[in-house]
């Protein structure tokens, strides 16, 4: 039976999740695509499956520890390995601090940290057991810095990556491979294409980051030999100013 995988904030088909979806699945990889809305899941499930692949779909919400449990018990039911935990969910704003609320900034901090928390509560001991498989987090450039009008999405987007990076030393040694992935520029999915076609016409061809290239850094991470791992890679467009 093939490995699973699990895709956590997977969203439609043109989109991060979306891209991770269908590259591991063209690996022969069992995908679980998840996501608050089933509806956005299961088109990209469906899609993987109507192209000759292995591919289920589940409404999971990450802040939900039933919702994780859930997904999890449908992986392990299988019997097959897990080999890979993707977290991919988060959401952004553009929001001045003094009109930030206090549940504003929880919702946020539950997306990143707290959500990546309770996954790798249930990730971790799983990977460990088997010796084997990767942990890969979905992060930003504000995961290294702050901005105006960013406080929510930048500390929560920082807690990630150290907790990102405290699983990647504690659980190395043990054969489970913890990376994290700072996207760095405007996506070219679904989300921006809907809200600002007008800005991603303006940045013009290669100016945005393509969902399939950065679905096969992910890949490349997954599938890196263990005497050379990575704890990180920043993908950003070769006009990208940084």
């Amino acid at each position: 039976m093939n490995d699973s995988v699990l895709i956590l904030g997977a969203g439609l088909p043109d989109g991060v999740g979306g891209a991770l979806a269908h590259r591991f699945a063209r690996e022969g990889l069992h995908v679980l695509v998840t996501g608050r809305t089933l509806a956005k899941v299961e088109q990209t499930a469906s899609e993987i499956r109507d192209a000759g692949f292995d591919a289920a779909a589940l409404a999971v919400d990450v802040t939900s520890e039933a919702d994780l449990d859930a997904a999890f018990a449908q992986l392990c039911e299988r019997g097959a390995p897990v080999t890979a935990v993707i977290y991919n969910a988060g959401n952004n704003a553009i929001i001045p601090f003094e009109e930030l609320t206090p549940e504003v900034f929880e919702d946020f901090w539950r997306l990143g940290p707290f959500g990546g928390f309770l996954t790798a509560q249930r990730a971790m001991p799983l990977l460990a057991k088997q010796g084997r498989g990767s942990m890969l987090f979905t992060g930003a450039s504000a995961s290294m810095r702050g901005k105006p009008n960013f406080a929510h999405f930048a500390s929560s987007k920082a807690g990630l990556r150290s907790l990102a990076q405290a699983l990647a030393r504690d659980y190395g040694s043990r054969g489970v491979h913890v990376a994290h992935v700072v996207i760095d520029g405007g996506i070219n999915g679904d989300r921006l294409k809907t809200l600002l076609p007008e800005w991603l016409d303006k940045l013009g061809d290669d100016g945005s980051l393509s969902p399939a290239a950065i679905a096969d850094a992910f890949w490349y991470l997954h599938s890196q030999q263990r005497s050379a791992w990575s704890f990180e890679l920043d993908l950003r467009p070769f006009k990208e100013n940084w």
